[in-house]
């Protein structure tokens, strides 16, 4: 069955930003009718705000969009720009004097590639909710993941390009559970169904041979990686109906998906999070939803490397 990727599920939208001169972008993601959150956050090194929103102890019911955006801290800013958007729209938490949209943001670093002052503003996140539509979603290095690169212990000269994937996954019954992946990992990435890696850490700047990340940590020979300057945004959303603590365990099982194609994972040079959004009223076991999140979540991420060609000298496998 032919998917669209996160906008299969009903109330979803999304919309890319893309600057292809200095390779950096946003990627939008609009739940205007309100979205049940939760959050998992096990990297070390992120950049993000208004997570605790996705915090099951706070009082927010609802929220409104997630901004993804590369341009590491600075690119905080588009989420400024989807909130004006929304708020134009009409769309926001109803205060007494006005609407407030609430938009939880996380960034990539991608200053090492492209130009370095490129960054994501709040023009640019603004426009990526004014195109945000619920047609096919378009993945590679788009948006937030225009300058995503992997495989970095040996430096950028032995990193390959990444991007943006999506995938979805169906339960028995129609419920429906859909990923979204911004792939910028320090490690490889692998592919679990055979273990094979497709896209990581090469042995040298000219040769397609992997170096393997885990065993360059394992053995001492790993360079003085990039510190801090890697992550892995997903975005799962499903149309099942969720509380804010389910949620968040959604977030939770989904990052297993992330855990079997990357490697090493979680490290502390890498910023990792992973959002959850309910947007429908259908019922399913939380377990089958997670179950089906890890799988999205691990299909998107193979997308994100497969869909990538070579762009700023970095090598993809995308002709």
């Amino acid at each position: 069955m032919q998917t669209k990727g996160l906008t299969d599920v009903a109330g979803i939208a999304v919309g890319h930003v893309s600057d292809f001169d200095g390779l950096t972008g946003c990627t939008a993601v609009l739940c205007t009718s309100g979205a049940v959150g939760g959050v998992d956050v096990r990297g070390s090194a992120t950049g993000s705000e208004e997570l605790d929103l996705l915090n099951p102890l706070h009082t927010t019911d609802r929220i409104h969009a997630v901004m993804l955006a590369g341009g590491s801290a600075f690119g905080l800013e588009a989420a400024s720009g989807v909130r004006r958007y929304l708020e134009r729209e009409g769309v926001g938490y109803q205060t007494g004097a006005a609407r407030v949209p609430l938009v939880p943001a996380a960034i990539i670093y991608d200053l090492s590639i492209g130009k370095a002052s490129a960054r994501p503003t709040r023009e640019m996140g603004e426009a990526a909710a004014a195109h945000a539509s619920s047609g096919p979603v378009q993945e590679g290095p788009v948006g937030a993941g225009t300058g995503a690169t992997v495989g970095k212990l040996l430096g950028m000269d032995h990193a390959m390009k990444s991007g943006l994937g999506t995938a979805t996954v169906s339960l028995s019954g129609g419920v429906v559970v859909s990923a979204l992946a911004v792939v910028n990992a320090v490690g490889d990435v692998i592919d679990p169904e055979t273990g094979r890696i497709l896209a990581g850490t090469r042995v040298s700047a000219a040769s397609r041979e992997f170096a393997n990340s885990t065993r360059l940590l394992e053995s001492g020979n790993a360079r003085q990686p990039l510190r801090r300057q890697n992550t892995t945004l997903v975005v799962v959303a499903t149309d099942a109906l969720l509380s804010k603590p389910a949620c968040t365990k959604l977030a939770q099982l989904a990052s297993a998906g992330v855990a079997r194609t990357i490697s090493p994972v979680w490290t502390t040079y890498d910023g990792d999070i992973v959002f959850a959004l309910s947007v429908g009223r259908a019922q399913a076991d939380i377990n089958a939803l997670g179950v089906a999140a890890a799988k999205a979540t691990s299909q998107a991420i193979l997308r994100a490397v497969r869909l990538a060609p070579s762009m700023g000298g970095v090598p993809g496998l995308a002709v």
